[in-house]
């Protein structure tokens, strides 16, 4: 596929114009380029569009795919995201979608498209990609208005969750950092050469290809002042957890990751609670593995305890539900998809009051947040 571009500014007429023409003697104001992108016949999913600001990535994208297929920036409703997007489609490919693309902190799906920040804006519009799964999708702008860990962490969940489908995406950006992360399967560099052409390269052109980078998680055991930097990411609004042991995730000195470890009654079993990554890193893949590291620490007994106990945990999130029922070393035990009944546990504790001499206030219960519960099996039940 051979491609030219030739835009012509015209002649302006204008004072202003005609003075910058003679102060700068800018006379030439039209643009040129030509690609050629030999993606025929080939089989791909993922290609990048880059180089700097001004060098034809639009102009290319559109012409190669036409205009129907490059994704603006929609008008989203004034109601939650989660109810913008796929208004009739599943639920849980929704949540998925958000969660896929690192936007897993709750409290912003309930947020419109306006009153998030422009890191969740960015999350949201691949959200909504991934959620629609067109055929063909051109996204410009892709990673221009967040920061570079963010960018980084989102391109590579992206590029994640879109591989899991069929269709075919193009992102046109000017930044080189997100495309170890996209590892995509071929590449456009708009950037202005000699011949004034483009640059064209393809997986199946090189032996050596780019290569999602590896990140080293440190774990480390820590006390509970750190749990109140990663709270307000949690999607339940709870205190600190009481006899727990709390464990953080460090990315070169980074905290990204937290969660809580507490024995149950006859240090059989642990309960953990508070699993928190923090939103730069949601979508990196760090969440599931941090708990599963802490986890296999508590089955082999490497706690203050000395015993080992395989441990419980509890979610109502649909995605984090999905992982780990995916996860070879989980297995799932309940599912309770309704509150207790309230008005029972009001009687109860009436009555376990009147016969201890103290007046019960209030009972538990009475709420329909879906819980549901897994067991950690441990690392040798994938070997069996």
């Amino acid at each position: 596929m051979k491609i030219a571009i030739n835009h012509r500014g015209g002649d302006p007429k204008s004072y202003r114009a005609k003075r910058v023409q003679s102060l700068f003697n800018a006379e030439d104001n039209s643009f040129s380029i030509e690609a050629d992108i030999p993606i025929e016949g080939q089989d791909w999913q993922i290609g990048v569009i880059v180089g700097p600001s001004g060098s034809g990535k639009t102009s290319l994208g559109r012409r190669m795919f036409g205009a129907e297929s490059l994704v603006v920036d929609n008008q989203w409703p004034a109601c939650p995201i989660i109810d913008a997007i796929l208004p009739d489609g599943d639920f849980n490919d929704v949540t998925n979608a958000l969660s896929a693309v690192g936007l897993g902190t709750v409290p912003a799906w309930l947020r419109p498209y306006s009153l998030l920040s422009n890191g969740e804006k960015f999350r949201a519009d691949l959200a909504k990609v991934l959620a629609e799964a067109p055929s063909l999708a051109v996204i410009d702008e892709f990673t221009s208005v967040v920061d570079r860990q963010i960018a980084k962490v989102a391109a590579g969940a992206f590029a994640k969750s879109w591989r899991r489908g069929t269709g075919k995406v193009v992102l046109l950006t000017c930044h080189y950092d997100v495309i170890d992360w996209l590892e995509p399967d071929w590449i456009l560099d708009t950037t202005p050469s000699v011949d004034g052409g483009a640059k064209f390269t393809a997986r199946w052109e090189r032996p050596s290809w780019y290569q999602r980078p590896k990140l080293k998680l440190e774990i480390r055991k820590v006390d509970g002042k750190l749990w109140p930097l990663f709270a307000p990411h949690y999607y339940l609004n709870l205190p600190r957890m009481i006899a727990a042991d709390y464990y953080a995730g460090f990315i070169d000195g980074e905290p990204v990751a937290h969660v809580c470890l507490a024995p149950r009654p006859g240090l059989h079993e642990a309960r953990a609670s508070r699993l928190v990554v923090m939103p730069e890193w949601q979508g990196a893949g760090v969440g599931l593995r941090f708990l599963n590291a802490v986890c296999e620490l508590w089955e082999k007994g490497q706690n203050r305890y000395n015993k080992p106990m395989r441990t419980l945990f509890h979610t109502s999130h649909p995605a984090l539900s999905s992982a780990l029922r995916r996860d070879l070393k989980w297995t799932q035990i309940s599912a309770v998809l309704h509150g207790d009944n309230r008005l029972r546990s009001v009687a109860s504790l009436r009555k376990a009051g009147l016969q201890s001499g103290w007046e019960a206030k209030g009972g538990f219960g009475g709420h329909f947040r879906a819980v549901q519960g897994f067991r950690y099996l441990g690392q040798n039940t994938c070997e069996l």
